[in-house]
């Protein structure tokens, strides 16, 4: 039973993330930007007068961030709620979006695009019908078996097809050319916002968007999923077409994600758990802030990634190193934050 709490000050809070993550993501950089500058610029663009700012700054805010600003925002906001949404549906805090096999098969579709010497929209094409192709063949292969389970038919489903289609990255980078392939192959699984570009944002923003409205429209059943299978059934609640529009719509927002950045992990495992401790387990409330946090926890690792350094480092490796504590301490807590809500 979903407990009643407020859930303003945890909103606040999240959107508060979000503005800090926009606010260092537009100014921080190898050509540092003022936060007056960047006020002027956005006052120009809404119609005011950018007197004064020389247009080498504009030209940072809105070529150079900009895409990439919007880019990290999306992704986060994408990982942190199919996060929020496989939580739920496995009834598990420890489940990330790739649980079902969904990054795994966008690697495979992208390392093959790269393998063999295809544009970048062709290999993101790759990448996102691969992530799609994955989540259908363990849905497929999961309702083939009967069992009194099937969530947890559906999660060991996830971890085989996961294991056999990183064996096929594993035998194509084997395959590729070590001077070119592989290095390529290798950055791209890593996880990357640096070729993001405006054009990379119509094909994510368009599947983003959609499979958000779908978990937003569903966040009331979406409650009544997290309760055990039979519970759920005799709240007439039909589970079987409720979880298919829920993975569906969680893969599409992951695969959409995978496809334009590289695989970036720990976003949807540990930020649907901090959203949960601000606004509770009420999938109304855990939605929105889930995405304002992953939004503004993504734009505040690509920062670091591109200024900790004298090269940029890899999204991937970034949120390992902080997603990797925290999953400990995760480990240490959950029983009694999870059955608490």
């Amino acid at each position: 039973m979903v407990r009643s709490r407020s859930s303003a000050p945890g909103l606040l809070a999240a959107f508060a993330v979000l503005v800090a993550g926009l606010l260092v993501a537009f100014t921080v950089g190898r050509y540092p930007v003022s936060l007056g500058e960047l006020f002027h610029v956005i006052v120009a663009k809404l119609g005011g007068s950018a007197a004064g700012v020389p247009p080498a700054v504009q030209s940072v805010i809105w070529e150079v961030r900009g895409p990439r600003v919007v880019a990290a925002a999306l992704i986060g906001a994408a990982l942190a709620i199919a996060g929020t949404a496989f939580q739920g549906l496995f009834r598990n805090p420890l489940v990330s979006p790739d649980i079902l096999g969904a990054s795994s098969g966008a690697a495979l579709g992208a390392v093959l695009g790269i393998y063999f010497s295809l544009g970048v929209f062709a290999i993101q094409g790759l990448a996102f019908a691969g992530g799609l192709a994955a989540v259908a063949a363990v849905y497929l292969i999961g309702s083939a078996v009967r069992a009194r389970d099937p969530v947890l038919v559906l999660v060991l489903t996830g971890v085989v097809i996961g294991a056999l289609l990183g064996a096929g990255v594993g035998l194509i980078k084997y395959l590729a050319d070590p001077y070119n392939q592989l290095p390529a192959m290798t950055f791209w699984l890593l996880g990357s916002l640096a070729a993001v570009s405006v054009f990379d944002l119509v094909p994510l923003l368009a599947p983003v968007a959609l499979g958000t409205l779908v978990l937003v429209a569903l966040r009331w059943r979406m409650n009544v999923m997290s309760l055990p299978e039979e519970e759920a059934r005799a709240l007439g609640v039909p589970t079987g077409a409720l979880r298919i529009a829920i993975i569906a719509a969680a893969t599409l927002v992951t695969s959409a994600s995978v496809a334009t950045a590289g695989i970036i992990g720990w976003v949807g495992l540990v930020v649907p758990h901090i959203a949960r401790t601000l606004v509770g387990p009420d999938f109304a409330r855990l939605i929105p802030a889930a995405a304002l946090l992953g939004a503004g926890f993504l734009l505040a690792i690509d920062t670091l990634a591109r200024t900790a350094a004298p090269v940029e480092i890899p999204l991937g490796i970034l949120t390992a190193f902080l997603g990797t504590p925290f999953f400990i301490w995760l480990l240490a807590s959950v029983s009694k934050t999870w059955s608490a809500s």
